[in-house]
């Protein structure tokens, strides 16, 4: 008891810091929340976000001559950024540190694919990147007051030929080139399968002056490098111009292309990664550089080895890089699909890393099958949604993690994973259960995006989920069947899904996929409401719908329609934001319930006191700070329109300060803490006349709050949710906490002429 009281002078001695200090405003900031742990191991990037589609490049972020790592992510059109720091103790005596400050540097629209390469000779690594359809621009890595920043050198790479002229260097939507010195010259080439057919490789050599390449002017070698064609099989191909035996599937699109000295002859060979194949196959140049020569005697489909040979779900891709700190290049191998739409494999621990065994010369890849760096992320295939709330009855919020889908054992579907926080309020440690909490893979649903809330006001947390049947999407919901403060039951037999309300075009509830369900009470009534992100036209409405609950009737007709266009809510460009993920709490610590958003753009959107707002709401986007620049900047979660965002809030470390969860459609969660709460709001003068008075704080079992006029009292949680109410004005209240996580809680009374005060309580 004296530590507690301790730890709550010292809370409320950081409270007034936190009220006194200047500087910036209120704002989010990347934080690991706690510690992960999967069967014998403790994740290490347990909070970066999980992987999809990473294409992975060396560079020295921080410019203390060690490489660091960059990944893009194809699909989701991501960024990510690793650096390389000491480690003692460790074998290699490095590890891979997650730094998201570093993200911001890029380019915030890159998209299709982008590769680091050093052209200009400057030891930097410079951006070669996709644009207009398949064209390429480069990005110079320049130093900016001891900073890296990337600065655009030319829109558009061209070439010339035996034409007049120059031309648009393009290869194409789906084909991931070689950025390489092909012929040996220290100047970097590019080799691409053609855009068109994505049958015949071409080579364009730099012809840039001098020594090196900076000049980027490049002239086509040949539109058919090795006289090969890819034919329609995956690992196919003809030779010497000897024609394909059939046509090319319209399914296979394109190639990833990797150029590296396989054999040890001083040429360059050929890895090749095919759309909707899962080999990356090696081809063998027998000839030189400058005449290269291919057989069928050198193509092989079971690179490194028949015993482990790469093989990923969709179109693998080859990336060179040191990935084991031991200086020398080792291959890593992951998909680079566009979407997992028509494809529906498994994105679950697919990196896969062949570390370089040979001392020099020709490398010897040997299979490592614990992965790259993935296998160190929560990572639940793709479009992780999670919901915190306590399962076990223990006090802790734990973690439910929903997904898009996941392959596993040939059925495609969506389940729900489950990690108990195993640690103490103050140390949270989240262990994992299973992947499949409740069975809900044997339902088919895709597109699983779970709540946890007290539908019924019985004290208990209910289970409500958004999901796909293969024909339209609902809202269900699982009412929990224990008693407050138990370990939750939950049968899932039992889901009820919620009913539309009106004649269609009336009100009827979203069923698009994808639907992101909130629930929260909008209107201070005491009962939860709904705020449904949705891309619903089939209805008349916007991105973002509020639902009151009418608190009559039963809970499944409970919900109708207030308002479909709810904030008028719109992308930076006035448009409708896609993918709409709506969470509600007390994020800056005024009193009041806030609303933040995520979209498709990858761009948070925070409304204070949303509440007390009408018409259009106020946002802010730029709302991460980055200890980098020691600025608030605007998020970059990707910016597909296939890209998922899920939002999730809960104290989890018990100091009175919610933490935010993502939910990426990389299948991982990004954490993040608060920073310059305003902990307690300024009081109107109507306020001063309530009085306000609660004992004893911290409460255990019962709380006594007076005030000076007759006001009615409402207990919430940090989310705003009303966890205790009472119906009648007076004095004095005598209020039960039986049932209630410890934690941090607000007591809002109001007397009959509006005037409302707010004060924090801390239940043990």
């Amino acid at each position: 008891m004296h530590r507690f009281t301790l730890f709550v002078l010292v809370f409320l001695a950081c409270v007034g810091a936190a009220q006194a200090q200047s500087g910036p405003g209120f704002g989010f900031e990347y934080r690991p929340v706690a510690k992960v742990v999967q069967g014998a191991d403790t994740l290490q990037h347990a909070w970066a976000g999980g992987f999809n589609t990473p294409q992975f490049s060396a560079i020295d972020l921080n410019n203390d001559g060690q490489n660091d790592l960059f990944a893009f992510d194809h699909e989701s059109s991501r960024v990510y950024t690793f650096l390389n720091v000491a480690a003692p103790g460790t074998a290699a005596g490095r590890r891979w540190q997650y730094a998201p400050e570093y993200e911001s540097i890029f380019p915030t629209d890159l998209q299709g694919w982008a590769l680091l390469r050093d052209y200009d000779c400057d030891g930097r690594a410079d951006l070669f990147t996709y644009v207009n359809g398949g064209e390429i621009r480069v990005f110079r890595n320049a130093l900016v007051n001891g900073r890296t920043t990337f600065q655009l050198t030319t829109g558009q790479i061209r070439f010339s030929g035996s034409f007049s002229g120059t031309a648009n260097l393009t290869v194409g939507g789906y084909n991931l080139p070689a950025i390489q010195d092909v012929n040996g010259d220290g100047k970097l080439d590019i080799m691409t399968y053609d855009f068109i057919s994505a049958s015949f490789i071409e080579l364009y050599l730099n012809t840039s002056p001098g020594t090196c390449g900076g000049a980027l002017t490049f002239r086509i070698a040949t539109d058919n490098w090795g006289k090969l064609q890819a034919c329609h099989g995956c690992a196919s191909y003809m030779f010497n111009g000897q024609p394909c035996f059939a046509a090319r599937p319209l399914h296979t699109g394109g190639h990833s292309l990797l150029l590296l000295d396989l054999d040890g002859d001083g040429d360059q060979d050929v890895l090749d990664g095919r759309d909707n194949c899962p080999e990356l196959v090696s081809l063998l140049n027998q000839g030189t550089a400058a005449a290269p020569v291919l057989t069928q005697a050198g193509i092989s489909a079971s690179f490194p080895s028949a015993a482990t040979p790469v093989r990923v779900p969709v179109f693998p891709a080859g990336y060179s890089i040191d990935a084991n700190f031991d200086g020398r290049p080792d291959l890593v191998v992951a998909p680079n699909m566009l979407n997992n739409i028509a494809d529906q494999v498994s994105l679950r621990n697919h990196v896969q890393l062949f570390e370089n065994t040979a001392p020099s010369g020709a490398p010897a890849f040997a299979y490592r099958p614990a992965g790259f760096l993935q296998n160190d992320m929560i990572d639940v295939s793709e479009g992780a949604a999670p919901a915190l709330g306590d399962l076990d009855g223990d006090g802790l919020p734990d973690l439910l993690i929903g997904n898009h889908a996941d392959r596993v054992n040939n059925v495609y579907r969506a389940t729900l994973t489950y990690y108990r926080n195993v640690g103490t309020r103050a140390r949270p440690v989240f262990r994992f259960v299973t992947d499949d909490y409740l069975g809900l893979s044997a339902k088919g649903l895709e597109g699983l995006k779970p709540v946890l809330v007290d539908l019924n006001r019985d004290g208990a947390l209910d289970l409500a989920y958004s999901a796909w049947n293969k024909s339209a999407n609902a809202i269900y919901y699982i009412l929990n069947t224990a008693a407050a403060g138990q370990p939750v039951a939950f049968n899932a037999a039992n889901a009820v899904s919620l009913k539309p309300q009106g004649a269609t075009i009336t009100g009827v509830l979203p069923y698009a996929r994808g639907d992101m369900p909130c629930f929260t009470d909008v209107d201070g009534d005491g009962y939860v409401d709904m705020l449904i992100g949705t891309n619903e036209t089939r209805e008349p409405g916007m991105s973002l719908r509020y639902f009151r609950n009418r608190a009559s009737g039963t809970l499944d007709n409970a919900f109708v329609l207030v308002n479909n266009d709810f904030g008028r809510i719109r992308t930076a460009t006035g448009g409708r934001p896609f993918n709409l993920s709506p969470t509600v709490t007390d994020f800056d610590g005024d009193g009041q319930p806030d609303l933040l958003t995520a979209d498709a753009s990858g761009v948070l959107r925070f409304f204070s006191n949303y509440r007390a707002q009408t018409g259009i709401l106020a946002e802010r986007t730029d709302v991460l700070y980055n200890p980098l620049t020691s600025q608030y900047e605007s998020t970059q979660l990707g910016r597909e329109n296939v890209s998922h965002t899920a939002l999730a809030t809960a104290d989890l470390n018990g100091d009175g300060a919610p933490e935010l969860f993502i939910g990426t459609q990389a299948g991982g969660i990004l954490t993040y803490g608060t920073r310059n709460r305003t902990v307690t709001a300024a009081q109107p003068a109507a306020a001063h006349v309530l009085a306000l008075s609660i004992y004893p704080n911290p409460a255990t079992a019962s709380v006594t709050i007076e005030t000076a006029k007759p006001t009615r009292i409402s207990l919430l949680d940090l989310s705003g949710r009303v966890v205790r109410t009472t119906a009648v004005a007076r004095l004095r209240h005598n209020v039960a906490l039986s049932g209630l996580a410890p934690g941090v809680y607000l007591v809002r009374a109001q007397g009959a002429d509006g005037a409302a005060a707010v004060q924090r309580l801390l239940v043990q």
